[in-house]
Order: structure tokens, then C-alpha cells, then sequence
């Protein structure tokens, strides 16, 4: 108990003297710039105290929980008792199933439970005056992130180079751009961006770590990174293939409309 105690005294500091160059900056400005008070300043260091300490937390939570979880999951997964191939069946890519389902139903609920996903949902649902559905654009989002987290844990089995399948990815985002409805591009590729934030990342860090270590061959700085890569690019391309989707059906009932009415 005194050990974690301590831990978190020293995540503790860590937090605050990360924060300390923000609030100087928010005060200098406020103050020196702006020349104004700073309005419900109770409310806003009570505030800051809440944000260092749930920083620290979350930040002591991913070192005792969540790292150590993805790595143990991704171990347990590939181990060949497990898997059961024999020493030679250790590197055929079927052999993993079980890491490629683990990865993209991790990918799928994390992402579905990710706040700032939520957050961009909730507007992207609000300024569209509901034409975009915030569960829709969630789901989308999330199917996007599974099939990334499924194909980047094939890529870790098999040692291929990633930058094959990211610039194949990016060629399909530049395509579907083209073509797809200009009012949803912006949030097509923001959509990418808010899936690698505080819940996803810590997990699918740890898994594409534990995977390089415990599959044979793989080298962890080499193969272990680049999931959170996949995590970002494959969202836009669902997101944009999901505003197709919908443009196309629009377009379906507008014509079925009118050769009824006809």
C-alpha cells in the first residue's frame, strides 16, 4: 500500500509540473494579454485540481492495469500451448486467429467507448441538425478501428512492412475523397484522429508490444509499433465509404420518388 501511495505522489508531481506551463500560459494571457480577471476563479481551480488529480489516476491506471492487461492478453493469445502449433507451425499467420479476433473486438470496444469520439458524435449529430447520427458515425468509426487493429496484428505475425499497407490505405482515402460528399471529408478524417486518445491507445499499445515479443522473429521496436497508425487511417476510409453509402441511397430513393410519382 505505501509503495502505490508513492507511485502516485510521484505520477502526482509528475502531472503538475506537465500542467504548470498550460496554466502560465492561460494566466499570461488572461492577465497580461487580455488584461482581465479570470472569471469564477474558485470554479476554476477547483477545477484544475480535478484535472491533475484525474490525470494522475488515469495515468497510474494505464502503468498497473491497462499496459500490463494488453501485453498479458497478446502473450496468452500467441503462446503455442494455447494456439497449439508445434514449433514449425509458429509462424504460419493461421495460426493467430484467436489474436486477430482478441484485436478487433478490443479495437470495436474501446473505440465505441472512447469520450472523445463520443464528444466529436454528439456535435458532428448537432450541426448536421440530425442528419448524421452520433450511434451511426460511432459504429462506423468502430468497425473501422477493428478491421485496422485485426490487419495490423496480421501485419505484426507476418513481419511485412507497414508502410505497404499505409500507403495503400492512403491511396484509398485520396480516391474515396474525390468522390465522396464534401460536407462530411472534414469529419471523415477527424473521425481518425479521435479514435487514438485515452482509452484506445494504452490498450492497443500494449497488445502490438506483447504480440512482437511473443511471436518468433519479431522485433518490438520494429513490428510493435504502428497500430495506432492503422487505428487513425483505417476510420477515415469507413466514415467515407459510410457517407457514400448514404449519398448513393439518397440519390436511390430521390429516383424511386420521382419514377413512382411518374
Amino acid at each position: 500500500m505505501l509503495d502505490l501511495l508513492m507511485d502516485f505522489g510521484l505520477i502526482l508531481l509528475a502531472t503538475l509540473r506537465d500542467v504548470l506551463p498550460i496554466l502560465l500560459l492561460i494566466i499570461f494571457f488572461q492577465r497580461v494579454v487580455l488584461k482581465q480577471p479570470i472569471p469564477h476563479l474558485k470554479r476554476v481551480i477547483l477545477g484544475g485540481i480535478y484535472v491533475v488529480l484525474g490525470l494522475a489516476l488515469f495515468l497510474m491506471g494505464l502503468e498497473k492495469a491497462l499496459f500490463p492487461v494488453g501485453k498479458i492478453m497478446a502473450t496468452q493469445l500467441s503462446d503455442p500451448a494455447f494456439i497449439g502449433a508445434s514449433e514449425s507451425e509458429l509462424s504460419d499467420w493461421r495460426s493467430y486467429y484467436w489474436i486477430y479476433i482478441f484485436a478487433a473486438l478490443i479495437g470495436f470496444s474501446t473505440t465505441i467507448a472512447e469520450p472523445s469520439l463520443i464528444a466529436v458524435a454528439i456535435k458532428a449529430g448537432e450541426v448536421s441538425v440530425g442528419t448524421i447520427s452520433p450511434w451511426g458515425l460511432r459504429i462506423t468509426v468502430a468497425i473501422g478501428v477493428a478491421f485496422a487493429l485485426a490487419l495490423g496484428t496480421f501485419r505484426i505475425v507476418t513481419g511485412t512492412p507497414l508502410f505497404l499497407y499505409i500507403l495503400v490505405g492512403y491511396i484509398i482515402v485520396i480516391i474515396q475523397t474525390i468522390f465522396a460528399p464534401k460536407k462530411l471529408i472534414a469529419l471523415a478524417y477527424d473521425s481518425g484522429g479521435v479514435t487514438t486518445s485515452t482509452v484506445t491507445v494504452p490498450l492497443v499499445a500494449a497488445l502490438g508490444l506483447g504480440l512482437s515479443n511473443a511471436v518468433p522473429g519479431r522485433n518490438p521496436a520494429i513490428d510493435g509499433f504502428g497500430l495506432i497508425a492503422f487505428a487513425s487511417l483505417f476510420p477515415i476510409i469507413t466514415v467515407l465509404g459510410y457517407a457514400q453509402y448514404m449519398e448513393l441511397r439518397t440519390r436511390f430513393s430521390k429516383h424511386k420518388t420521382k419514377s413512382d410519382a411518374i
